[in-house]
């Protein structure tokens, strides 16, 4: 395969090295989680002379926000359309008014903190390439004008190839998500924040205080808590119900700044393509091609992974593949995020979840609106939208049924499916299978010695069946995207705890 596994926002900046936690700890807000979440939330909070820490299983800024394609818009494909037509035209209005609000606030933080995060203002556009598209297109432009934003339908793009039609939104932007974002964590320290790295939280009592029970049995009391893990590792609201789980990968290439789209761009065409460059220095720009949108757990992703490379050679003159990687987010069942209180009773424990594949504008924007909840200042005008205490039966039912009935297959046929292969002399090198071994389900990976590692197959989070990705190595959950290395460690939640190691005959 071409290219660095790696994403190129990690491998452009250095790795950060804050402690553990080393004992317990009391603060007035904790904050569970290092992503673009946490760490906007924590630097907002700081500002409010509160005592904050942030608590993060591995490294800040490292998780799915690190492996994001960093697009900075409120075009989010054709999101205001299905909005006005399915919560009204308020809502898309709502919508639309606090992902703009969220931009200018990047701009903002940015400048004001001097941070060097190569942020360029770009068009933001949704494209068909197929007449039969277009009666769509047309409909979202209208969407998005009504909602207030700069929208207008086009038939012309910069990219080389034609369009039947597109939404074009101008003044969006697109940015270095670690750049940015260790730049607000290093004055969130200045300003005597706390993080923490390395410290996973494995336990949450509601009391007054708050209680945080770290995986090396540490205490932290905190006034409040916020949940930023990306997928709530505490549900007390059963959002795991409301919640699907999606997977794309991304392929960046080198090309030759003259064949710069100059733009951010989408289409579902093709099992979606998303398209932006960013700057590389010496007339070279990286172009950052996302698509093939698939399920946690799902077979042949060096297949998917393949096709994207190859339309991303056929599309561009790409001078050569930097680096592929993976992100992962999660939709709601009604397309709204969930950010406010954690469940119907909660005081002090917050959430923020359900991105949608959009997580940058998203989460600088439940920053805002969760700092507002704590502090106890006027909340914007958007609060009562996104928070998790809603329901819209009509509108989540046809979503909630089929991610239901996705989660039930998977934990009843996988379960009692005889075999992914029939031996494990059948598994080759550098893949894995789930085999039964001596009564027990076992995810079994081969490494490239030959050598066999075996974990059970069992999801630690409800008990789902994982599965083999092959591009990545790791061992996935279908049900709601938990993920775990070939040894078995936690690398993405909801799950807390690894996969129990087995021994093999």
């Amino acid at each position: 395969m071409p290219g660095r596994a790696e994403s190129y926002w990690m491998d452009s900046t250095e790795a950060t090295s804050y402690p553990p936690l080393a004992g317990d700890l009391q603060v007035d807000v904790a904050v569970v989680g290092g992503g673009i979440v946490g760490v906007s939330t924590a630097w907002e909070l700081i500002k409010t002379s509160r005592s904050v820490a942030i608590l993060e299983a591995d490294r800040i800024v490292a998780g799915t926000t690190g492996y994001t394609t960093a697009k900075l818009t409120s075009l989010h494909t054709l999101v205001y359309h299905r909005l006005a037509a399915s919560l009204g035209e308020q809502a898309a209005r709502l919508y639309a008014t606090s992902q703009q609000d969220a931009i200018g606030h990047v701009r903002a933080v940015a400048t004001e903190l001097g941070i060097d995060c190569d942020l360029e203002q770009r068009p933001a556009y949704t494209y068909v390439t197929q007449e039969s598209g277009v009666d769509e297109i047309r409909a979202e432009a209208k969407a998005a004008q009504d909602a207030g934003l700069p929208a207008e339908f086009v038939t012309e793009t910069s990219l080389p190839v034609p369009i039947a039609g597109a939404v074009r939104v101008d003044g969006q932007a697109q940015f270095h998500p670690r750049k940015y974002l260790l730049g607000v964590a290093a004055d969130f320290v200045r300003r005597g924040g706390q993080v923490f790295e390395r410290t996973r939280v494995m336990g949450l009592d509601e009391g007054k205080p708050c209680r945080l029970t770290t995986e090396a049995g540490h205490v932290v009391s905190a006034r409040d808590v916020v949940v930023a893990t990306h997928f709530p590792v505490f549900d007390r609201a059963l959002l795991f119900t409301r919640l699907i789980p999606h997977r794309e990968l991304v392929v960046a290439g080198v090309i030759a700044e003259r064949n710069d789209p100059q733009g951010l761009f989408i289409t579902r065409e093709e099992n979606t393509r998303s398209v932006r460059t960013a700057p590389l220095g010496d007339s070279r720009r990286l172009l950052i091609v996302t698509g093939e949108h698939f399920t946690p757990g799902s077979p042949d992703v060096t297949g998917r992974l393949h096709r994207l490379m190859a339309w991303t050679r056929r599309m561009f003159d790409v001078e050569s593949i930097g680096y592929h990687w993976a992100a992962q987010d999660n939709q709601s069942t009604d397309g709204v995020p969930f950010v406010g209180p954690l469940h119907l009773g909660a005081d002090h424990t917050w959430v923020a979840a359900g991105f949608g594949g959009w997580g940058m504008s998203n989460g600088v924007m439940a920053s805002r609106l969760l700092t507002a909840l704590i502090a106890g200042t006027q909340p914007p005008p958007w609060a009562e939208f996104y928070t998790p205490k809603r329901v819209h039966p009509l509108v989540e039912a046809p979503a909630f049924v089929k991610a239901g009935a996705q989660v039930a297959k998977h934990f009843v046929t996988d379960r009692f499916r005889t075999s992914h292969v029939d031996s494990l002399a059948d598994i080759a090198y550098g893949q894995g299978a789930v085999v039964r071994v001596g009564g027990r389900r076992c995810a079994v990976y081969r490494d490239g010695d030959g050598k066999l590692h075996a974990v059970s197959a069992t999801c630690t989070h409800l008990g789902c069946t994982v599965g083999f990705n092959d591009a990545e190595k790791t061992w996935d959950c279908p049900c709601h995207g938990s993920r775990f290395g070939v040894d078995g460690a936690v690398l993405h939640g909801p799950a807390t705890h690894p996969l129990e190691s087995r021994d093999l005959p």
